[in-house]
């Protein structure tokens, strides 16, 4: 529903359930010129169960991204959030990160060109929708990234189950370059040298079952909400 209402998207076809068309709000169908009704066993015999449709697949063009200039451009001067990813590559922890920075009006997320997936439908489901709302922008070089945000006034959060573990305060500066780090190593030392502080979420660690962080996900999720109630904290 979400891709469908973007009119940035040029949509080349729809298949879908005749129980689905039945709640498609009919003013997005119209922006169809191919619709195909066919019942789920068809779907799943032409397009293949791998893919989790759930009895809708939209074809559609891809989204132009905007570069990071064009984010820092368009930042607020007095409070901002971008999230950047550095080598996080699972498209489900990506799509998830995207949920949470819609909820919490986090406007783009900044990956790397060569450790990062192609936005795919995975990420999009994952997303929720919010692959329509989120910018994902793919940068040559995160350290250059990170060094041309700072210039723009961006304070460099690097987020680290690994540093600080017994703090019991997690601060999140009005305009904020929020950095978290792959699912097993987390940042890497070349990141965390760029970063203006490192912070840690402080919880309980239950190493006794060997539960020691946070998913970089829900991580991710903490973080947003923290920056997103600045104002009435």
């Amino acid at each position: 529903k979400a891709a469908l209402k973007n009119n940035n998207r040029i949509h080349k076809k729809l298949v879908i359930t005749k129980t689905h068309k039945t709640n498609l709000d009919k003013k997005l169908l119209n922006k169809l010129n191919d619709i195909v009704e066919l019942p789920i066993q068809k779907i799943n015999k032409l397009h293949g169960n791998e893919n989790t449709h759930q009895g809708i697949i939209l074809k559609t063009s891809k989204l132009v991204q905007p570069v990071l200039e064009q984010i820092i451009n368009n930042s607020n001067k007095e409070k901002e959030i971008i999230v950047m990813l550095d080598h996080v590559c699972d498209p489900y922890n990506i799509g998830s990160i995207m949920r949470s920075c819609a909820l919490f009006n986090c406007k783009s997320i900044v990956l790397a060109k060569n450790n990062s997936p192609e936005i795919t439908s995975v990420i999009a489901k994952a997303a929720s929708g919010a692959l329509e709302i989120v910018n994902y922008v793919q940068v040559t070089n995160i350290s250059r990234a990170i060094e041309k945000l700072k210039k723009n006034n961006f304070w460099a959060i690097g987020l680290d189950s690994n540093q600080n573990k017994f703090q019991y305060t997690f601060k999140i500066p009005r305009k904020c370059l929020l950095i978290l780090g792959s699912e097993g190593a987390g940042l890497r030392n070349l990141t965390k040298k760029k970063c203006d502080e490192i912070q840690t979420i402080p919880m309980m660690s239950n190493s006794k079952f060997g539960i020691e962080s946070l998913n970089v996900s829900n991580a991710c999720t903490v973080a947003l909400y923290k920056h997103f109630t600045l104002d009435n904290s």
